[in-house]
């Protein structure tokens, strides 16, 4: 099983941005984080970033057949791109949406998610131990499919 661990804008700055919202692990620490689950969990984990909206839709587009499944923190382009929503849509490949912080007690704008309709799970708040989760789930949703 093979799981892409898809990382939106900014998010190559944790630890130095604004930690009181994103906590003070850093991007290594979370590159770290889900090798080790999956290395626990027996899964081969693949990790890309990017700070720009079409080498992530290009990047999703690259993963059909590629991987199983996909962890996906679009960052900003969550509220904000449609163009990776139908990237999404077309590739077909399950994927949860994972964000460190509890967006839905944040801003206004923060309460719209193009990104959501095509995960089959949403997972806020958890810091990146949220990963943790997201890798799990969608491992177990993953197994329940091929049965």
């Amino acid at each position: 099983m093979r799981i892409l661990i898809l990382n939106g804008p900014n998010i190559n700055l944790l630890g130095m941005r604004e930690p009181g919202i994103y906590g003070a692990d850093s991007f290594a620490d979370l590159l770290a984080l889900v090798q080790r689950t999956g290395e626990e969990e027996g899964v081969e984990i693949e990790t890309f970033q990017s700070n720009h909206e079409g080498a992530l839709v290009d990047r999703i587009q690259a993963a059909m057949g590629k991987v199983d499944g996909i962890v996906f923190n679009p960052g900003a382009y969550t509220h904000t791109s449609i163009a990776l929503l139908d990237a999404l849509l077309a590739v077909r490949i399950p994927t949860v949406e994972v964000h460190i912080s509890a967006v839905e007690k944040r801003e206004a704008f923060r309460q719209t998610s193009y990104i959501r309709s095509a995960c089959f799970l949403t997972i806020t708040g958890e810091g990146i131990a949220g990963y943790v989760r997201a890798i799990r789930e969608l491992k177990a949703y993953l197994l329940r499919q091929t049965r």
